[in-house]
Parts: structure tokens; C-alpha cells; sequence
């Protein structure tokens, strides 16, 4: 069944108008009961569905989200600028409406008429002022028998007028649309604020042909083809400089301000901008496969990964609705049983019913915290670190332990060579050229190192093998050759030295041996100091020997350093280390995503090195740092802390302010107006105190 599943196409569409946090959960259950659907997720955040199938129509998928929302259209993410536009003169409609049925409806309230004129006006007021919300409520009902916060307020309003509290009712629904248009307003600025955050995707490409350039979408780039980028303008592909010097601005994809120079023959990644200068590049990857493309693409789909907050919130809400309306009908009917409160009146049970019947819709939770997650990914993402699902973000607030390789991570990889030592009157370019002519198939920092100082040609060899942790063997010229460590070549090592030694063994003799040594990066000691003092232990995985790996785990401050490890002995450790943990405690591991991926998928939270435009790093790990900068692992810490901070404070504040407003409502100490404010206003401001997490 799985190898099916692997040729489903992808589906997604924008929601339009679909104003409540609720409501697309309840489209997201609804759809993933269909077993001919899968991965189904509704990202209310962005307004955005998507799901899997090969046998459902897109029609069947469209009726059935109509029979849930019946306001709610889907549409294609091509059409999403002209729904913006729509929405501002949908709302100024709104807004006009809502001023005509207030003037209305106090003529009818305060105009010296006659009775039946005042009651015709305040009538006619109601009409105007709750028509959008009678109607979503009905269209719901008997679309989807299901009874929403439409609804609710519906029969508050009406509930009201029918017990003589004209006044109360218009105010409910007039504060209900001007609350609603507020959130509204607000959920569209904290999605702007988001899309503004990752606004990296080009617009267009100057497209080189024989006898012009032409401006095209940078999707129709060809791999191959020639395109100039000028000053000021993003570079739309990867691809390698084929003509001319400039500054990069590369602080959209890592977060670094410090201008890149590249001129003929360097890389440059999709989505850096041209400082100063103009560069004619040679494209590497079309726009699908581009640097920038594989970022968006993982931000757009980081919150469809949902925390388990959010899935307990998503859950909880749909029950808490139903417990509110069952409260209300006992508070209606047994109060005056027991009390002296009558069931009409603003003192009544009845009217304390309806209270209850505002304050029940949970918007205010539903909204804020996805919004919340996915405002902590967006960051995140400006500051060059790819989170790739909202339950990594829940995840690193709670690592109390690190374990880190050595190689590429907590040092620089780029190896020099400081001696070679050669025996069997072998020279040290001939040692060299053997070396590099089996490094040459390696992307590892060290055969990168011995290829760079190797000046001669190198040969194709035959029969090459890699053979984990210790080396490699190849045939060449009638001699079987081995490049590796000291294991491989079966050679007895102390090395006092203290530094990396590639040995050389030419038909069972030893012919040389290559030391190179290796820095710690930049900030690395800074880093383990504060990682330190936050509580979190650390570790140091490393293939190297004993002597190497304790000088530069003393060097660096590293707690506990394992040493001369192959791949399956990393991967066993770190077992080992997860198996020790207590439940709440998290434990990351910190790679080059690739010689790691097995230890990086075992973590609770994998961290790729990557470096900016790295395949597999994007694709081995949870969480992607853009740079080399270790440092940024502290970034992702304060943003996790700071996005779940935002959430318990946004949930704890909502649901105090609803069970104290319930609870004075049945004592007949509030009103309908703190009804409305624990409805609306509690959602609009955890929806701004949201927004911090942006700054």
C-alpha cells in the first residue's frame, strides 16, 4: 500500500473566507475520514489545504468542504493576490453595513416615535446588523447540522429581544462584527508580517539569448541557460558566475549580514541579492530544484507538522463548545428551581444562559496558537535556521543534552597538510597523488584538503571501495593500494602528536603517511560555554583517535568525547544516551547531515551544519542551520522558548478570562459586553500579543 501512495499527486488550495480557526479544523477532520484521502492538513494560518489522492476529484473535495463551511470557496494559490484585493472591498462593505444598522437601530432606540415606528426601526437594526451572522449560522445548520459560534451569537441577540433587552442585544451583535472585523484585520497583518518575513522568492530572471535579454519568470529558466542579475536585484537561480565580480546579500537565506564576494567560477544560491555590481551566471538547477524554492517550500510546509499543543487545542475545541451550550441549558432551566432568580429579565436565568452562549466560542485558542507556531518558523527562518515541523519547535525548548560530531561542526573541515612522511623511497608528491587519486570520489573535508594540495593529474583508478571507518582500496597500474587510517593499514599508532594521519600502503608497504590538522570555527567555545550555563550537557562523537579528539574536546569545553568511532558505534551511543533520559528531557544530535543522517534521524531533535544550499542536509535533519555558525543552535533555543512562552501565555489568558466571565455571568455579575470582550477581544489580543514573536 505504501508503494501506491508514493504516485499520488499533491493537492493545494487556498480557502477563501474562512475567518475562524474552528471551522478549519473541522474541515481537516471531516476530509481525513475520507480513506481515499491522505495527508490531509488545513493550515489555517495560510489559509491553505492540501491533501494527497489518486481517485478522489478535486469537485468531490470541493462539495465537501462546501457541506462543512458553506462560505468557504476553494481556490487555486495563483488567484491569492486578487482574494486579497476583494477582501479590502468585502470588508469596506462590512464596515459600511455595520454603521447603517447601528444609525438605524438607534433612531428606533432613542427618536421620539411612536411605539410601533421605534419598534419597525430597532427591528429593522437587528435585521442589518446580525444578517451575516444569521446567515453563516443557518447555511451551517443545515449544510452540515452543526451549530457554530454564528449560531450562538444568533440566538443570544434574539434570546435578548425576546426578554425585553433591546439594548443588550443590539450591542452584543454590534461589538460581535466590530470584533470580528478587528480580528480580521489583525489575523491579516500577522500574515502579512509572516509573508514579509520570507519574501525571497524573485520575480523574474534576465534570460541571456543570442541577440538580447529578455524578462521572464524564473520558472521558465532552463538549466544551462545564461542570466545577468544586476545591482539591486535578487539572483533568481543557482547557478556559477561566468562573467563579472559582486557583493551578495545572502541575510534572507542565512540570516548573516556580512556581504559575500563572488566572481568567475564561484557558486551563487536563488534568493541572495546583488549589493554592488553585475554577474552574468551559468544556471545550475531549474527554479523547482533551486536553493530558494527548497526553503520556501519547507517553511509553506514546516506548520503542517503539528505540534502536539496544537492537537490537543484542535481536540479540545471541538468538545468545549458542546460542554459550554449543556451549561447554558442548565443554568436556563435549574436556576430559579433553586434560587430566587427568575428565568426572564437582565437578572435572569435566561439571560445569564445567553452569556454563556457568547463566551462559549473558542477562536481566541484556536487562532493564536497555530498563528504562534507558525510565527516562530517564519522567524526562525529570517534568522537562517529551516525548522521543519511546529512539534520541533515545542522540541528545542526542551533539549537538555547535545551530542555533537567533530568534523565539519565543531571545526572547521578544511584540513592542511603540515607534513608527510614517506618510506620504500616513495616521494611525498608520489604519496600525495596516490592519496588523492582514491580521495577524488570523496566529499569528506579531508579528501577535499588532499585533492586541493595534490598538483598533478589524477588518474582513473579500478576497483574502488569505500570501507566505513576505516579508508578505501582501489586497484591501479597492477597495484592494489590502501588510503585510510592507521586500522586499515594495520599500523601500530600513538600519535603524540595529536594530529590526523591519512597512511598511504602500496602493495602491503607502507609508503607514506599525510598529517593534517584541523581549527575549531569561530564561536564554537562561546557557544558550549552559554549551552553550559543553560543546563544542557554536551558531547563529542568523532571517527578520530583518542589524542586528537581530547585535545580539541579540552579545547573546546566539551563534558563527555567519544572517540575512534565508526558510523553503527555513533549511532549505538547516542542509543544509549536516549535511553537514559527521563520523558520530558530532549536530545539533540548535531551533524553535517549526510555521514550522520542514521544518528540524525534517531534524535529527538536532528541539527544539520549544512552550510547555505546544502541538499542533504536540508533533507537528513529537523532543523537546518543555513551557516556553519554553531552559535545559531542558541537562536533556536530563545525562539523555541520565546513561541512557547507566547502559547501558554496566550491560552492561560483566554481561558481565565472565559471561565471568570462564566463564572460572574451566573452570579449575575456581567454582562453581555464582557461576553462579547471574552469572545472577540481576548482573540484579537492574543493575536497581537502573538505578533511579538516576530520581533
Amino acid at each position: 500500500m505504501q508503494k501506491g501512495r508514493q504516485n499520488m499527486k499533491r493537492y493545494e488550495f487556498i480557502l477563501k473566507d474562512l475567518d475562524c480557526a474552528a471551522c478549519a479544523n473541522e474541515i481537516q477532520e471531516k476530509l481525513a475520514k475520507n480513506p481515499e484521502l491522505h495527508n490531509v492538513n488545513v493550515n489555517f494560518a495560510k489559509l491553505k489545504l492540501t491533501y494527497e489522492t489518486d481517485t478522489v476529484s478535486v469537485e468531490e473535495v470541493r462539495k465537501a468542504v462546501k457541506e462543512q463551511e458553506p462560505d468557504v470557496e476553494m481556490i487555486s494559490a495563483e488567484k491569492m493576490k486578487e482574494i486579497e484585493n476583494k477582501k479590502e472591498s468585502k470588508m469596506g462593505a462590512q464596515i459600511a453595513r455595520l454603521l447603517i444598522g447601528i444609525i438605524i437601530a438607534g433612531i428606533g432606540l432613542y427618536a421620539k416615535l411612536p411605539d410601533t415606528i421605534s419598534t419597525i426601526f430597532i427591528i429593522l437594526g437587528y435585521v442589518i446588523l446580525l444578517y451575516r451572522t444569521a446567515k453563516n449560522a443557518f447555511k451551517m445548520l443545515f449544510a452540515s447540522k452543526k451549530i457554530n459560534e454564528n449560531f450562538l451569537i444568533t440566538v443570544s441577540c434574539v434570546g435578548a429581544y425576546l426578554v425585553g433587552e433591546h439594548m443588550e442585544g443590539l450591542m452584543v451583535i454590534t461589538l460581535y462584527e466590530i470584533g470580528k472585523i478587528l480580528e480580521e484585520k489583525s489575523i491579516s497583518k500577522s500574515r502579512k508580517s509572516i509573508k514579509d518575513l520570507m519574501d525571497i522568492k524573485p520575480e523574474y530572471a534576465n534570460l541571456k539569448t543570442e541577440n538580447d535579454i529578455k524578462k521572464v519568470s524564473p520558472e521558465e529558466v532552463k538549466k544551462g541557460d545564461t542570466i545577468l542579475i544586476k545591482e539591486g536585484e535578487k539572483v533568481p537561480l543557482d547557478g556559477i558566475v561566468k562573467k563579472g565580480t559582486a557583493d551578495l546579500n545572502t541575510a534572507s537565506l542565512t540570516g548573516e549580514s556580512k556581504l559575500t564576494q563572488v566572481s568567475e567560477n564561484k557558486n551563487v544560491l536563488s534568493g541572495s541579492i546583488v549589493v554592488d555590481g553585475m554577474i552574468e551566471v551559468k544556471v545550475t538547477k531549474e527554479y523547482k530544484n533551486s536553493t530558494v524554492s527548497r526553503i520556501l517550500d519547507l517553511v509553506e510546509n514546516a506548520t503542517d507538522k503539528k505540534a502536539k499543543t496544537e492537537t490537543f487545542v484542535n481536540k479540545a475545541s471541538s468538545i468545549y463548545t458542546p460542554i459550554v451550550i449543556g451549561l447554558a441549558a442548565i443554568v436556563a432551566i435549574f436556576l430559579p428551581l433553586f434560587t430566587d432568580i427568575p428565568y426572564t429579565g437582565n437578572n435572569g436565568s435566561i439571560y445569564r444562559a445567553l452569556i454563556f452562549l457568547v463566551i462559549s466560542c473558542p477562536c481566541s485558542i484556536a487562532i493564536s496558537v497555530p498563528l504562534s507556531y507558525f510565527s516562530g518558523i517564519g522567524k526562525s527562518s529570517k534568522e537562517g535556521i529551516l525548522i521543519k515541523g511546529s512539534d520541533y519547535i515545542d522540541a528545542i525548548k526542551d533539549i537538555k543534552e547535545i551530542v555533537f560530531d567533530k568534523t565539519g561542526t565543531l571545526t572547521k573541515g578544511e584540513f592542511e597538510i603540515t607534513k608527510i612522511d614517506t618510506f620504500e623511497n616513495y616521494t611525498e608528491q608520489e604519496v600525495l597523488k596516490y592519496a588523492a587519486m582514491g580521495e577524488k570520489y570523496s566529499n569528506h573535508p579531508i579528501a577535499k584538503s588532499i585533492m586541493k594540495a595534490n598538483k598533478e593529474e589524477v588518474a582513473e583508478v579500478q576497483e574502488f571501495k569505500e570501507i566505513a571507518g576505516k579508508g578505501l582500496s582501489y586497484q591501479y597500474n597492477g597495484e592494489t593500494v590502501l588510503v585510510g587510517n592507521s586500522v586499515l593499514v594495520e599500523a601500530n599508532d600513538t600519535n603524540e602528536e595529536g594530529a590526523t594521519k591519512i597512511y598511504v600502503k602500496i602493495n602491503d608497504k607502507l609508503a607514506g603517511i599525510i598529517y593534517l590538522g584541523d581549527t575549531v570555527k569561530d564561536g564554537v567555545v562561546e557557544t558550549i560555554k552559554e549551552l553550559k550555563a543553560l543546563g544542557i550537557k554536551t558531547n563529542m562523537f568523532t571517527g578520530d583517535n583518542k589524542q586528537i579528539a581530547e585535545k580539541t574536546g579540552k579545547e573546546i569545553g566539551i563534558q563527555n568525547i567519544k572517540s575512534e568511532m565508526l558510523p553503527q558505534d555513533k549511532y549505538n551511543a547516542f542509543e544509549e544516551i536516549i535511553n537514559k533520559k527521563d520523558e520530558k528531557s530532549k536530545v539533540a544530535f548535531v551533524g553535517d547531515g549526510i555521514n550522520d543522517s542514521p544518528v540524525l534521524a534517531r534524535a529527538d531533535v536532528g541539527i544539520s551544519m549544512g552550510g547555505v544550499g546544502s541538499e542533504s542536509a536540508i533533507e537528513a535533519s529537523d532543523v537546518v542551520i543555513m551557516t556553519d555558525n554553531v552559535s545559531k543552535i542558541l537562536d533556536a533555543i530563545k525562539i523555541s522558548k520565546k513561541t512557547c512562552g507566547i502559547i501558554r501565555q496566550n491560552l492561560v489568558f483566554a481561558i481565565t478570562v472565559k471561565v471568570l466571565i462564566l463564572f460572574l455571568s451566573t452570579i449575575g455579575l456581567s454582562g453581555m459586553w464582557q461576553a462579547v470582550f471574552a469572545d472577540v477581544g481576548v482573540t484579537i489580543l492574543t493575536i497581537f500579543n502573538t505578533l511579538r514573536i516576530l520581533k
